[in-house]
């Protein structure tokens, strides 16, 4: 049989990554490779005054030290260092010029025979600088910060609906609360590295972590000057990246400008503390108000955000229109502002907006409920919305209210003693806390290749990455259910600029639009394979359509009749035809009639020390409604990650900045604190089963952002049914419930 989507199937790339077969982008090596290391500035805003790299130059095996004085030519425009994701503004250049716009960026490129001699010869250039006052503190800027046009655009706060003001003065009930989320880095376990290979013909062939080969290789185009057939980018595996690899980041156009320089390949992996000097999820202030009746209805809602952006880009998502989304309100007001900071540009983090949007919507609908005496879950339900208010739309599908039951039910919500601080485990106060998940199904235009040979065997290619949430799989498995095929019979080769057209990988975006391409490929395939059958003296499918026949174990088989089937190989034989070789383009046509989006419902358990104030999350349950589901085994553990990641987001992570130097302190993974096996007890994954016809025609949906949406409100709404106390700023650290 060739029923493979749906499946819970392993990895096909498992065995090449657990062996060490797989190879990153840091761990292709050629003979003669050279080796770089960063200089990075100790300031936060101003100018180099002076660099001294004569130390550095004098240690044996050190090739050169380049600084925007004597680097090789790059572009001037601002438009050449725009990327597929660059916001408004003018991109960062690395080692442009003399200007300084945040600390750790980099200052000078020292290259050397070895990554060691690298290393130390760059601890060896000395640079003094034109020091300028700086601010990094997001609180000391708030009052400064400018406003977002409403409605303006689909990352802008959505338009006001009805009369708020009004509506807020008649409210039996209002909540009003601050909410905060600081800055979080990404750090994926792979750091960022390119090795840049510098061919004999002066064409570069650049391996590179990143998420969008082909965004890269045009950027690098840009920068360097050069036509789009002298650089090729590749990044087979990627070892996470969760939205810090969208943009080219400053290792690919330093490592390039090396590798012209020296006329030789070149290699820069970044070290993690570098790593903390490129892109991280914006600090944010939320304010959320919300008016009610006594008797339960939802009458109006405020959501005002202020998050952080650069001196020199405007970085912003839509953070305040989820409840549109989610619960119905016919007068609601949206407003966001940005401050601008002296850090690098902020980017997407794994949920960008709905993982701190709702984290914010999500505790103040818990604060509510307790006003009125409600429970959580109940409360959800009497504002649950059928339409996207903010844009007036239907769903496509929205399940969330299955969600709500069967999570509950797996939870054991029913037996939940509304009282905080009213069950004990021993020494310990445990809380029930639930929370509403809400993220876009989101769709792009993409083009596939699919070879098929006479021997039964397929070849497909996209120029997609795999960040390690398991495209390799997904790609192969609805190739193999599309053509037919045994699921070792098919190849799947992507991460390749050369390869056909694909996006940046993000947004949850790529599992529905490369397994939609592919689709549309294999009708392409199967059409031919029809012309050629139809050829065949007294073919049993001589009178059949296209759309009237399918592939299934190796043949072309009337869907009608069964026994009328024709064998691939014997079609492609008989015609002399030894491969079929199609490519398409799969675009979505969407006519704005429906609103599409994934929804999960999670519940939580904590568990808090009374006298330590130590926390732990012993239970979560997560139901989710995402569509179809393309691979049960790899999708629950893109749901498991979410959870862990939503475990640490309400109890761990926090980029600490000395606001004095502009510094970040804890630049490592000793002291920016993530979870670890320790901090993870029972996570339960359930996927409501979904169908929608609309979103696309094998009614998939993305999973990578979902899992994360809502685990720390729940988190946190626990904590607060454990101990009595709400605390509104993350993350929630023992000392915070220490008063």
């Amino acid at each position: 049989m060739t029923n493979y989507i749906g499946t819970a199937t392993s990895r096909i790339d498992g065995r090449a990554k657990v062996t060490g077969e797989a190879k990153y982008a840091g761990e292709f090596n050629i003979t003669g490779l050279a080796h770089a290391s960063v200089v990075a500035s100790t300031i936060a805003k101003g100018r180099i005054a002076r660099i001294d790299a004569s130390a550095a130059l004098s240690v044996e095996g050190v090739l050169d030290v380049l600084t925007h004085l004597n680097r090789p030519p790059m572009a001037s425009a601002d438009s050449a260092y725009d990327d597929d994701t660059a916001p408004e503004g003018s991109p960062f250049r690395p080692l442009y010029n003399d200007r300084i716009w945040f600390n750790f960026q980099p200052v000078a490129l020292v290259v050397a025979e070895k990554p060691e001699i690298a290393r130390f010869a760059a601890a060896l250039v000395r640079v003094e600088y034109e020091e300028q006052a700086h601010v990094t503190d997001l609180h000391r800027q708030r009052d400064k910060a400018f406003a977002l046009e409403p409605g303006k655009n689909h990352s802008a706060p959505p338009k006001p609906r009805g009369t708020a003001e009004q509506a807020f003065a008649a409210a039996a009930v209002r909540h009003r609360g601050e909410y905060y989320v600081p800055i979080e880095h990404h750090n994926p376990i792979e750091l960022f590295a390119s090795t840049v290979i510098f061919e004999s013909d002066g064409k570069l062939t650049v391996y590179d972590k990143t998420q969008g080969v082909q965004n890269v290789q045009r950027y690098l185009c840009n920068v360097l000057g050069t036509e789009p057939e002298e650089v090729r980018v590749m990044s087979p595996f990627v070892g996470g990246a969760f939205g810090s690899g969208l943009r080219p980041q400053f290792q690919a156009v330093l490592a390039a400008l090396a590798a012209r320089a020296l006329k030789r390949s070149v290699r820069l992996a970044l070290t993690r503390q570098q790593m903390y000097g490129l892109s991280y999820r914006p600090a944010m202030i939320q304010q959320i108000e919300l008016g009610a009746s006594a008797g339960g209805t939802l009458d109006a809602i405020a959501h005002d955000a202020i998050t952080v952006t650069s001196q020199y880009e405007d970085f912003h998502r839509q953070e305040t229109g989820w409840s549109g989304l989610l619960y119905r309100c016919a007068n609601a007001t949206y407003a966001h502002r940005l401050a601008r900071l002296d850090l690098e540009t902020p980017c997407d983090m794994r949920a960008p907006s709905a993982a701190t949007g709702v984290y914010a919507l999500e505790c103040a609908m818990d604060e509510l409920a307790v006003a009125l005496k409600l429970d959580p879950l109940e409360l959800r339900l009497r504002y649950y919305s059928d339409r996207d208010q903010n844009t007036d739309r239907p769903y496509s599908s929205k399940s969330l209210r299955e969600c709500y039951r069967q999570g509950s039910q797996a939870f054991g919500w029913d037996k939940r003693n509304p009282e905080p601080r009213s069950t004990r485990d021993g020494t310990e106060l445990v809380g029930w806390g639930m929370a509403s998940g809400v993220w876009e199904a989101l769709q792009v235009p993409i083009a596939a290749r699919i070879v098929l040979t006479a021997n039964g065997h397929a070849e497909v290619s996209c120029a997609t990455s795999d960040i390690g949430t398991g495209t390799y799989t997904i790609m192969a498995q609805v190739a193999a259910e599309m053509l037919g095929l045994p699921l070792d019979n098919v190849t799947v080769k992507l991460g390749d600029s050369t390869l056909p057209q694909s996006p940046v990988e993000g947004g949850s975006w790529i599992a529905a639009s490369v397994s939609n391409g592919i689709a549309t490929t294999a009708g392409a395939v199967r059409e031919e394979l029809l012309r050629l059958a139809k050829q065949m003296p007294n073919s049993a499918l001589a009178d059949a359509t296209a759309d009237e026949v399918t592939l299934a174990d190796g043949m072309l088989v009337s869907k009608r009749d069964a026994t009328c089937a024709v064998s691939i190989a014997e079609a492609m034989r008989h015609r002399g035809v030894d491969r079929i070789e199609q490519e398409k383009s799969t675009t979505f046509d969407d006519d704005g009639s429906h609103a599409h989006n994934t929804h999960s419902a999670v519940f939580a358990e904590v568990k808090v020390d009374e006298e330590l104030g130590v926390i732990r999350v012993t239970r979560v349950v997560s139901a989710i409604a995402a569509g179809r589901i393309l691979n049960t085994k790899t999708a629950r553990s893109q749901i498991i990650g979410g959870v862990v990641w939503g475990i640490g987001m309400a109890l761990h992570e926090e980029t600490l900045i000395d606001h004095n130097f502009g510094r970040i302190m804890n630049a490592n993974i000793a002291e920016y604190h993530v979870p670890v096996n320790a901090d993870v007890y029972d996570i339960d994954v359930i996927f409501v089963d979904e169908l929608d016809a609309i979103v696309n025609p094998l009614g998939i949906k993305g999973l990578g952002e979902i899992g994360i949406v809502g685990v720390a409100a729940a988190i946190a709404n626990a904590i607060y049914h454990a101990t009595g106390m709400r605390v509104r700023d993350l993350p929630i650290t023992l000392d915070k419930l220490q008063r």
